[in-house]
């Protein structure tokens, strides 16, 4: 950091050094947001930390943008309250770590897909497609986990004919490959004689370490690529998996619900799972431009990507990569959970538990997590427990005693 803060060449090249002897694992861009800070405002621990809090901060702002678009003003409030509070989101947003530029980077980038969907405009899934190429210049390969839900949303939502949806989708495909590919062109076309070596590479090149460490190594944990010197790999085994370190315990679907990983993102994940089953059979036989239906399915495609990449990931895996787990979590319990709550107010007796059912088992869920970290207060897995209660009696009442009377009266929402 603090070579990029003194020469022009580190900072292009996120060299470790000035001598520029060296990079680090990672492309740049999140090393310039921090180096551009400690340019302007000096080196120190806060100017450092400055952007990346900015970034999480202006996270929730885009989030609350996004899903209020479509959803209304509660729904998105609740996605940008529980965005702000998810316990693993918070840590990481002090930390200098690129995760919290990864996870605006996308966002905004869903943002700007959805606006795609809704208008039927080019230029809005292009700049979707060149925010998503910075987020793979900040993170490599993590930044496409989200592509298939984008691909997917734009291709069944978006107005216009199939063919136009098609060369939209094409022309932002070359949007992508040049935003994404640029920099790593750049220096893998220098000599290697004239540029620093990069770290973490076997082959001094961005190409190796995209394909390797930072690529499939990471899914299957095989030791190529990922050596840390200009010698060459040194891929040390580690508990639980791989050729990688795993700080997040063994592959498989429970991992996200582990001793490790539980407490940091899975709270709301049973509530946001059912909500976003539960909306989508809500919209029904909607039009194929519904913009609810597409809102619900990008975040759910987000979601469940995301879910079985970092549950069988079987390389280097940390607990702070589950971040890019929370801005899908947040918008699928606000949208989703609005979509549950105006289907109960309509007292249609084929909704009357999917609420009270979702609310229950998230709080169990979140008393099982507090009860296993004793480093949580004592008394917080009482207070939920019965805030739940009272929260199922209060539904259950409404119900019976007609106390939502004013509520709408068909299952749909919106």
């Amino acid at each position: 950091m603090l070579s990029g803060t003194k020469s022009w060449t580190s900072m292009f090249f996120g060299s470790l050094d000035t001598g520029n002897y060296i990079t680090v694992d990672k492309p740049p861009v999140a090393l310039w947001l921090m180096e551009a800070s400690c340019r302007i405002l000096g080196f120190g621990s806060w100017q450092m930390l400055l952007p990346i809090a900015l970034c999480g901060v202006a996270s929730v702002g885009v989030l609350y943008s996004a899903v209020r678009r479509s959803f209304g003003f509660k729904a998105a409030t609740v996605a940008a309250v529980v965005l702000a509070i998810t316990p693993i989101t918070v840590a990481i947003n002090r930390d200098n770590n690129p995760d919290p530029v990864l996870v605006l980077l996308s966002v905004a980038a869903a943002w700007f897909c959805l606006e795609a969907v809704r208008s039927g405009r080019t230029m809005p899934l292009v700049w979707s497609a060149v925010l998503v190429g910075f987020a793979f210049n900040t993170k490599m390969l993590a930044a496409y986990v989200v592509l298939p839900a984008f691909f997917a949303v734009y291709l069944l939502a978006a107005r216009g004919s199939l063919g136009r949806r098609v060369r939209t989708l094409l022309i932002a495909g070359v949007a992508l490959v040049v935003s994404s590919g640029w920099w790593m062109v750049t220096v893998d076309a220098i000599p290697a004689a004239d540029r620093p070596f990069v770290g973490s590479s076997t082959k001094d090149t961005v190409w190796d370490l995209v394909t390797g460490y930072n690529g499939l190594a990471r899914i299957t944990g095989s030791n190529g690529g990922s050596g840390g010197s200009p010698g060459g790999g040194a891929g040390g085994g580690a508990a639980g998996g791989g050729g990688g370190a795993n700080f997040g315990g063994t592959a498989g679907a429970g991992r996200l619900f582990n001793d490790i990983l539980g407490g940091q993102i899975s709270w709301l994940i049973p509530f946001a799972a059912i909500a976003c089953v539960g909306a989508l059979v809500l919209r029904g036989r909607r039009g194929r431009t519904d913009m609810q239906r597409a809102g619900l399915l990008l975040w759910g495609l987000w979601l469940f990507t995301h879910y079985v990449t970092f549950s069988f990931a079987d390389g280097t895996f940390h607990p702070y990569y589950t971040t890019m787990l929370a801005p899908a979590i947040a918008a699928l319990t606000g949208a989703g959970g609005v979509a549950l709550l105006r289907a109960f107010r309509s007292r249609s007796a084929a909704w009357s538990w999917v609420l009270p059912l979702a609310i229950a088992v998230s709080a169990v869920w979140a008393i099982v997590l507090l009860r296993r970290d004793r480093g949580f207060d004592s008394w917080l897995w009482p207070l939920i427990a019965v805030l739940a209660v009272a929260a199922v009696a209060v539904l259950l009442l409404a119900r019976s005693g007609s106390l939502l009377r004013g509520g709408p009266r068909g299952p749909g929402y919106g």
